[in-house]
């Protein structure tokens, strides 16, 4: 009984670039710099959108929470794998573990949610204009949102109960650089292909089914803006959507290049690099694709650096 009570994990290594060596600090200045453009970049979205009226829509809105949450979701990976490239001790408590991996899918989900909302808006916008805003209300703004939130965290909670129920009484060494479902799972010293099962059909909820509505909805956006007259009509319908459609495809692609797959087919350092790709360069992207292509945006930040940085004098 002493012997196994000495065996139980209470903390967990995150293994990260280790292997890298001195090449862990030239990571360190790169990611560091990468994260601080995703910070400015994200924050300078949601003032532009929550200062200037005219982004005062529901498209703007869900942009809106989505940099707030973007913003979350890469505090909850980013300041510990920082940390972690200076640090000898790259250890994290069972706890810590446990807490990093529910914010991380929580949020992570709730974004995948939030993206194929933001293609059902421009479905409406584009396919139903007249009745746009009666359909998309500020009240169903917000009640979508919270949906999205409250699935995302709930799928979390079930992924966590799965994933932290397991006995952990062999190598403690996650070979990722933060807790993942699939590095954390394989140190499971029971059976796990139930667990990974449901995993994976958690999976197809969140990454498959919203990108089948995305690609329903853009068929009849698409179908839609055909019929439309002018060239140059066609043209500004298409412009409000190509940003949501890099989003979605950077966003899907990479996320389920890891996450719909068997656990068994993990491989931690070609992982590790897309892993970098979702948790580290696409909520850099997001901000950027929808301030670099979009008129509006770039209009309203434009107006509003000029408003702040060049007072009148008196």
């Amino acid at each position: 009984m002493k012997r196994q009570n000495q065996s139980v994990i209470t903390e967990f290594v995150l293994v990260g670039f280790s292997s890298l060596g001195d090449l862990q600090i030239l990571l360190f200045i790169i990611f560091l710099l990468v994260y601080l453009t995703t910070l400015m970049a994200n924050v300078t979205i949601m003032t532009v959108i929550r200062i200037d009226r005219t982004l005062h829509t529901p498209m703007y809105f869900f942009l809106f929470i989505l940099s707030c949450s973007e913003t979350c979701y890469t505090l909850v990976i980013i300041p510990k794998m920082l940390t972690n490239l200076l640090s000898t001790d790259k250890t994290i408590s069972f706890s810590g573990c446990a807490a990093q991996l529910y914010f991380f899918v929580g949020l992570a989900c709730t974004n995948c949610f939030l993206i194929a909302v933001m293609g059902y808006d421009r479905y409406v916008a584009i396919c139903n204009p007249l009745n746009y805003m009666l359909i998309v209300s500020q009240a169903t703004c917000i009640q979508l949102v919270l949906t999205c939130a409250f699935c995302g965290f709930m799928i979390s909670v079930i992924v966590n109960i799965l994933v932290f129920s397991l006995p952990f009484c062999a190598s403690n060494r996650v070979n990722h650089f933060f807790c993942d479902i699939s590095p954390v799972i394989k140190l499971g010293c029971t059976d796990t292909n139930m667990k990974e099962m449901v995993i994976f059909f958690l999976s197809i909820l969140v990454l498959l089914v919203p990108f089948v509505l995305i690609f329903i909805s853009y068929v009849f956006i698409v179908s839609t803006i055909l019929k439309i007259s002018s060239a140059e009509g066609q043209r500004k319908a298409f412009a409000t959507c190509i940003s949501h459609l890099t989003v979605v495809i950077v966003h899907y692609g990479c996320a389920s290049f890891i996450y719909l797959r068997p656990t068994s087919l993990y491989s931690s350092d070609k992982d590790r690099l897309v892993a970098v790709t979702y948790t580290v360069i696409t909520p850099m992207l997001n901000p950027l694709v929808y301030t670099l292509r979009n008129k509006e945006v770039k209009t309203a930040l434009t107006k509003v650096l000029s408003r702040y940085s060049f007072p009148k004098s008196i």
